[in-house]
């Protein structure tokens, strides 16, 4: 069976959400980042990366990546259309993905969640946090302009919608931030769907 490696709190949520949407079965691995599960010489023989999300698959290999991993379960679980089968809509799904990803997580939040990571001066930890912050909502503003009329991001549920389900999480949730209104309007939508209410009761919040 399919394990999933997940750590709360992580891009990992995203990925869980992706699994309740294809609806197979699968194991849950519950990676404790508090404990430093990840850097154990167990979970770096799994996966050297150290990160979740890591898949392992029914064979035995292990994927990783959000993006792999989305694109392996979308085009796996084709009934489920999850991403476009035509080229441009394709390469637009995987354009905002990028972004969500590149962009809105790795360049920002990580900025504003680990600063200590960019300096080992204390003292510029708030203004790397303020510039992460910043970052993040102006990268929000660019995808509100991408939702304008539209439901998910390529129109129908996308892989890419997962992707940005997991940052709207983190603004809102751990941050507390407000979110543009086509963005928060997006966030109240994916909140609806029964795969994201499986991923919000796991990381216990409402």
């Amino acid at each position: 069976m399919t394990t999933l490696c997940y750590a709360k709190k992580t891009c990992s949520i995203g990925i869980h959400v992706l699994m309740e949407e294809v609806g197979l079965p699968y194991d849950l691995k519950i990676v404790d980042f508090s404990k430093g599960e990840q850097k154990t010489p167990e979970y770096k023989a799994l996966n050297p990366k150290g990160k979740v999300a890591a898949l392992v698959r029914d064979d035995g290999s292990v994927l990783t990546e959000y993006a792999a991993i989305a694109m392996w379960l979308a085009m796996t679980n084709p009934d489920k259309k999850l991403v476009p089968t035509d080229p441009e809509g394709l390469a637009r799904t995987i354009e905002a993905m990028d972004f969500i990803v590149g962009t809105v997580h790795m360049l920002s939040w990580r900025l504003f969640r680990r600063p200590d990571a960019y300096s080992d001066s204390a003292d510029v930890h708030e203004q790397l946090r303020e510039r992460g912050m910043n970052a993040m909502l102006a990268a929000f503003d660019v995808i509100d302009e991408q939702l304008a009329g539209k439901d998910y991001l390529m129109g129908d549920f996308s892989i890419a919608d997962t992707a940005l389900y997991y940052t709207q999480y983190w603004a809102v949730d751990v941050a507390g931030w407000k979110l543009p209104p086509n963005v928060q309007a997006h966030y109240e939508r994916m909140k609806t769907r029964p795969s994201v209410q499986a991923s919000r009761e796991l990381e216990g919040v409402a």
